[in-house]
């Protein structure tokens, strides 16, 4: 199957930001293109990939539960590098409305819905975005610059006008020279213009969703004017407590605990129940009063805290609606046995495997390439493949590049010109001369680190282990619930093992790739791989963006970055009393479209 060429990961937040999802599977009958879906008994397909009229004109009473997996939720700022997982966005995506959104295959969808976007000038870009009058946040405040001012200001300001960035925003400063100056506006505009002096590969999607201004002004002790003018000027004496406030406000530290209202202020079709969060169990989101857009479908959703292994009898005892399972040959044969009160949508995922190093000083991996090379050559990868994907997917395949799938259509071509299949098969012999190059100890520790439970992940390790306890290694699994929220982004690990999801952003790797990139966990530095991204970013260019690929793959796998190990099919499967779902290849998730759900009556 082929779909066009986009990013291993992308931006849902004002820039480059990246997501990870412990990942889905698919059932054993054709899959679907990722632009079409498969659909309930009697539904008409879609090939739209953006999101079609839904024909709702009011909301009806009721419920539809899903879950992503047992994560909790984290809080309503999900752009920072502790709260930016798809576990947290799939809750934050249904309260927030923007300017464009990820169709099923990537797309990048207008939302004309929330407000419009126009070119005034090519050359240099110049664009206006211009947000619907009737665009309110929750408590009645109009949507307008300021929040986009305020979203701008999260990628430019540093401490004390340094190089550490003054709020904790995911993507960091990588993309900040994109937009050297503020948005043209004023307060109270529902206008603003944005003039690109740089190039941006990516700059349809650098103006997407924002936080409210005026929450963070009344926090703070100033008026919306003074934080407008602070933001503009670089008032630190207003600018220091409004990232405070943005960095901590609006996460939710004790599970359970809603913000207060006056802080859980939202802009999409949904919002926060109250009381509606049961910490460990569920969070229940209610239709927003205030929305001026098409009303969702139904009144309630909820997001249940379920573990991965309980999700097909949670189906089938309807407890849940909506699941999307990381898929076992057992797991496919219990969705066949429940019948048609279930409908199961299949296709590809923008979603890939990877084992990623860590080079933070200190570590055994860092500044020793020959140890690095020795644990590449004793990962089983095609044992992996071939005995937890082949089974659900025949048509799998080891994944030998990050910035394009196996099913696109360049990704042959980019692998032939980057990577020479060194590490396709396991070299026992090459990987304890390695690591007798190396000078490591016998018995050194390899601590892999993941979200757990995870059952195939759990596999994953012990066919790690299997092999590469050969070489001289002691692979430990330490496999934690906190993984995502503590364990990654303390670098409390050897190896992370998880998964990027992707949509339709061109340079979204260089948050992960680059030595200042937001998500760039395991402090990889490589300034040929820098460079790299800095053309790659900084061009509209596809033949160019095509050429780079080529080189950042290349320098990845000789600095030996981390390993790719498969690109993940997919599977939802939810009750056939639903209408309106459309499984998406993106790391959105089904929930993508959740305010078109309904139940047929």
């Amino acid at each position: 199957m082929k779909i066009r060429r986009t990013s291993a990961a992308i931006a849902v937040a004002a820039t480059g930001a990246l997501l990870f999802t412990a990942c889905t599977s698919p059932a054993g009958t054709d899959d679907p293109e990722p632009g079409e879906t498969t659909t309930a008994e009697g539904e008409d397909e879609i090939t739209d990939p953006c999101k079609v009229d839904s024909g709702i004109t009011e909301t009806a009473e009721g419920n539809i539960s899903y879950s992503v997996g047992e994560d909790e939720w984290l809080g309503i700022n999900g752009d920072t590098p502790e709260t930016y997982s798809v576990y947290n966005s799939v809750v934050n995506g249904r309260v927030e409305s923007a300017f464009v959104y990820f169709g099923v295959d990537g797309t990048v969808c207008e939302n004309t819905e929330f407000g419009t976007l126009e070119v005034l000038s090519e050359d240099p870009l110049q664009v206006e975005y211009t947000v619907n009058d009737d665009a309110v946040w929750s408590d009645g405040e109009p949507v307008q610059y300021a929040d986009y001012l305020l979203a701008w200001a999260t990628q430019k300001y540093t401490v004390d006008g340094g190089e550490d960035a003054l709020f904790n925003y995911v993507g960091g400063l990588e993309l900040s020279e994109f937009v050297p100056e503020p948005p043209t506006g004023a307060n109270g505009d529902k206008s603003f213009v944005y003039d690109y002096e740089t190039v941006n590969a990516d700059w349809k999607i650098q103006v997407t969703t924002a936080k409210p201004a005026h929450v963070v002004a009344e926090q703070i002790g100033v008026t919306l004017d003074e934080l407008v003018v602070a933001l503009q000027e670089g008032d630190y004496e207003i600018l220091e407590p409004a990232a405070e406030f943005w960095n901590e406000g609006w996460l939710s530290p004790v599970p359970g605990e809603l913000p207060d209202p006056s802080i859980a202020v939202v802009n999409g079709p949904y919002t926060f129940k109250e009381n509606g969060w049961t910490a460990g169990q569920s969070l229940t989101l209610e239709a927003n009063e205030a929305y001026w857009g098409t009303p969702p479908g139904t009144d309630e959703l909820t997001f249940r805290f379920s573990a991965a292994d309980t999700h097909v009898q949670a189906l089938q005892n309807g407890d849940l609606d909506v699941i999307e399972p990381q898929a076992t040959v057992d797991t496919l044969g219990q969705l066949d046995a429940i019948g048609d009160t279930v409908s199961v949508a299949l296709g590809d995922t923008l979603t890939w495997e990877h084992l990623d190093f860590n080079f933070a000083e200190g570590n055994v991996f860092a500044d020793n390439l020959a140890l690095r090379e020795a644990f590449a050559l004793c990962v089983p990868r095609q044992q992996i493949v071939d005995n937890l994907i082949v089974p659900v997917n025949p048509e799998a395949v080891v994944m030998n590049a990050r910035e394009v799938f196996p099913f696109q259509d360049t990704y042959d071509e980019v692998v032939e010109a980057s990577y020479d299949g060194r590490y396709d098969q396991v070299d026992l012999d090459a990987a304890i001369a390695k690591f007798e190059e190396s000078g490591a100890e016998e018995g050194t520790q390899v601590r892999i680190g993941y979200s757990a439970p995870n059952p195939r992940r759990t596999n994953e390790v012990e066919f790690i282990k299997s092999s590469c306890d050969q070489v001289g290694f002691e692979i430990v699994d330490v496999g934690d619930p906190d993984f995502f929220s503590v364990t990654l982004p303390a670098g409390d690990y050897e190896v992370a093992l998880f998964a990027w999801a992707g949509s339709g952003q061109i340079a979204s790797g260089r948050n992960i790739y680059s030595t200042t990139g937001g998500q760039n966990y395991g402090q990889f530095s490589s300034d040929a791989v820098d460079e790299a991204w800095q053309v790659l970013a900084s061009t509209v260019d596809p033949n160019i963006h095509l050429e780079q690929v080529k080189v950042i793959e290349k320098l990845l796998w000789d600095e030996l970055f981390g390993i790719p190990v498969f690109a993940h099919p997919g599977v939802a499967a939810y009750s056939s009393s639903l209408e309106g779902l459309r499984k998406t290849a993106t790391q959105d998730q089904i929930v993508w479209n959740a305010e078109q759900w309904v139940r047929a009556s």
